[in-house]
């Protein structure tokens, strides 16, 4: 079973969507960007655990701004958690984001979350 906190679940959502489905959501919005998490359950099999060990993890992410959760919406990043989702790409999956969203747009979104707007 693998070492769970938080750190662990964002790096899996990015294995998820980069490596595995090669698809992530980004909503554009005029104060920022959010990036779409992968459903809880998605996330436990991935990581080798039960469902409900992630469950709190989730509450602690939203205690700390890093995740919003909203009916039938799903998981969806704020500012703080943008900007680590995007950081964690850029440092430890830069070479699989180059790929699925292209270089001159992962430096944009990169840039976009540096600056602030």
């Amino acid at each position: 079973m693998a070492t769970l906190d938080i750190e662990a679940i964002f790096a899996a959502a990015l294995d998820i969507q980069l490596n595995s489905e090669k698809c992530i959501s980004f909503t554009f919005f005029p104060s920022g960007v959010s990036i779409k998490f992968p459903t809880t359950r998605r996330l436990a099999e991935f990581l080798d655990v039960p469902h409900y060990y992630v469950l709190p993890y989730f509450a602690m992410m939203e205690q700390e701004a890093l995740v919003t959760r909203a009916e039938r919406v799903g998981i969806m990043t704020t500012t703080k958690g943008t900007r680590k989702l995007i950081g964690l790409m850029a440092q430890r999956y830069r070479r699989e984001s180059e790929e699925l969203l292209g270089p001159v747009i992962f430096q944009e979104i990169v840039h976009r979350i540096e600056s602030g707007s």
